[in-house]
């Protein structure tokens, strides 16, 4: 069985999330987002300290203060691209898939194959992109091979008590199916596929 392009479809996945964020002003940047708590502004300060985070991570770099929250200073959508083109670009170097991540987020210590890491980061930014989206009031499409994939990745999180804890990644499920799989995936996510209703 061949293995999964996860370095493609998370190239997609985040050139995505690029063309979605540049639509927002910024006056959007205090709007709501489907992501408890966050502003649209917060959730950009997350996403680009994410990609930060696993573009050190592909390096072996597995210092925690990595992960701090970072500041977006004047321009928050150039810092966001800014953030998105250096994930790429780790990405994008020869035997990324072969390494070891150190991913300290995930438990003090804990490291994963380049391959599976990347397959972390890839369902991050197809639901973080939805996520910006309804924070705009807009749509998002991936094709079917995006999509595909990224329901596999959603399908093995997780689910149960272990989203109710403080600082879960996602929040609890929600039981949803539809022939929209992107509906589907974020509701698996703990996203209602109609937000802000």
């Amino acid at each position: 069985m061949p293995t999964v392009d996860y370095v493609s479809l998370d190239a997609h996945a985040v050139r995505t999330s690029i063309d979605v964020v540049l639509r927002a002003t910024s006056e959007d940047l205090s709007k709501p987002t489907p992501c408890r708590a966050w502003t649209l502004y917060g959730l950009l300060a997350h996403m680009a300290t994410q990609h930060y985070g696993f573009a050190a991570a592909s390096r072996g770099e597995g210092e925690p203060e990595i992960w701090k929250l970072r500041d977006l200073g004047d321009d928050p959508v150039k810092a966001y691209i800014t953030s998105a083109e250096h994930v790429l670009a780790a990405f994008a170097e020869e035997g990324v898939t072969e390494r070891e991540f150190p991913l300290p987020e995930f438990g003090a210590g804990l490291s994963f194959p380049g391959h599976q890491a990347i397959s972390f980061h890839f369902i991050d930014y197809v639901v973080h992109t939805w996520d910006v989206a309804k924070s705009l009031g807009t749509t998002v499409a991936f094709p079917p091979e995006v999509l595909e994939a990224a329901q596999s990745v959603a399908q093995v999180v997780p689910t149960g008590p272990v989203r109710l804890a403080p600082g879960a990644a996602f929040a609890a499920d929600i039981p949803w199916s539809t022939d929209n799989p992107l509906d589907n995936i974020v509701a698996h996510l703990g996203r209602s596929p109609h937000w802000p209703n």
